[in-house]
């Protein structure tokens, strides 16, 4: 925040502007100012609805500045960061979980320091999800399943891809259930019933939020199962296994492109095989592993807006997992290297994506 501030300044332009206005964060405040109901129709056949956005966050903005003498930017500032710091206490508390202190602080240290975490401080949704879904995530770990279910409902209800916390809850729910009948007459069945209701019902409150929203945008549109994803499909955004990927990857290769286009493909790909050595090397808890390799098929395999892949992908903070072990066994020396050209590149970039870069971030 402080570099983008300098600059911002030095080119003379405003950096709270930056942070409270670019791209979708005009979205947000505009329907927490005014509700849904704003279509644009472009010349090339694009047709964007605002109801793409899910509503949580636009909604908490709205609260906010009924509370407080504060501008819808301000508020949705206000909430990324807090946000933001929460869901670096709930990443800490995953990591030292699984791995010890020294790594959780490696780990949220890495992920405060990923070339798009410019995007944390902004009036984006991406450190609200992240929040609701490391603190659903350690509630799992931990055997608090109520409170699993509802974070991974609110999560749900924050961004699209919230769908893949429920998948986490709904996997380490069925596992649990299949452990309770494995284990039969080997326990009270008083304590296995209520074992197996808390279990249950996490399972049904983790994806509520997310079909919620669907059902109403499908209640809307008059088409109830398939109304939200012909609204995405405006935005040139659908599931199509990665073919639309592949093709925008064969045609930048073929000639000049963008930087931020070349930055996406490499740190998507570093993403895949990030994910490949957490599951094959770290081998994580199951709710952890199907959280993180959802949110990165939902990343790989979706099309439109190549650019933002790399954001898609902030809340796995999973992947960094194996990077956190290894720098922690690492030298001191070879590790404040490693963190200081992170760092120099998540400076830069995060500059160059909000000042100089003509795409969406």
């Amino acid at each position: 925040m402080l570099v983008l501030a300098g600059w911002a300044w030095h080119i003379g332009r405003s950096p709270r502007a930056l942070l409270a206005k670019s791209w979708d964060s005009e979205w947000y405040t505009r329907i927490a100012a005014h509700g849904y109901g704003r279509t644009l129709h472009w010349p090339d056949g694009v047709v964007q609805s605002d109801l793409a956005f899910f509503p949580l966050y636009p909604g908490l903005v709205r609260a906010v500045t009924t509370l407080l003498p504060v501008t819808g930017g301000t508020a949705g500032l206000i909430l990324s960061w807090l946000a933001a710091g929460a869901a670096a206490w709930g990443i800490f508390l995953v990591g030292e979980r699984l791995y010890g202190r020294p790594t959780a602080v490696v780990l949220v240290l890495l992920w405060g320091l990923l070339p798009h975490s410019i995007v944390l401080t902004m009036a984006y949704t991406e450190p609200l999800m992240t929040a609701f879904a490391a603190w659903s995530l350690y509630a799992l770990l931990t055997g608090r399943w109520l409170w699993a279910g509802t974070l991974a409902a609110l999560a749900g209800l924050s961004r699209p891809n919230g769908i893949a916390i429920a998948a986490a809850v709904l996997a380490a729910a069925a596992y649990e259930l299949w452990r309770e009948r494995g284990r039969g007459h080997g326990r009270a069945r008083g304590d296995g019933g209520a074992t197996v209701w808390r279990v249950s019902a996490a399972a049904a409150l983790a994806p509520a939020g997310w079909l919620s929203y669907l059902l109403w945008v499908g209640a809307r549109r008059g088409d109830l199962l398939g109304g939200y994803f012909a609204v995405q499909d405006g935005w040139t955004s659908r599931f199509d296994f990665g073919d639309g990927a592949l093709r925008f990857v064969r045609d930048m290769l073929r000639g000049p492109t963008q930087f931020g286009f070349g930055m996406a493909l490499l740190l998507t790909a570093a993403g895949v095989l990030l994910f490949a050595l957490l599951a094959l090397v770290e081998r994580p808890p199951l709710p952890v592993l199907v959280y993180t390799g959802v949110l990165v098929v939902i990343t790989v395999c979706g099309s439109g807006f190549f650019e933002s892949k790399p954001r898609f992908l902030l809340p796995a903070f999973p992947l960094l997992m194996p990077l956190a072990q290894a720098l922690t066994k690492a030298r001191p020396r070879a590790a404040i290297v490693v963190v200081t050209a992170l760092a120099g590149l998540s400076f830069g970039y995060g500059v160059y994506a909000l000042t100089l870069a003509r795409m969406a971030l």
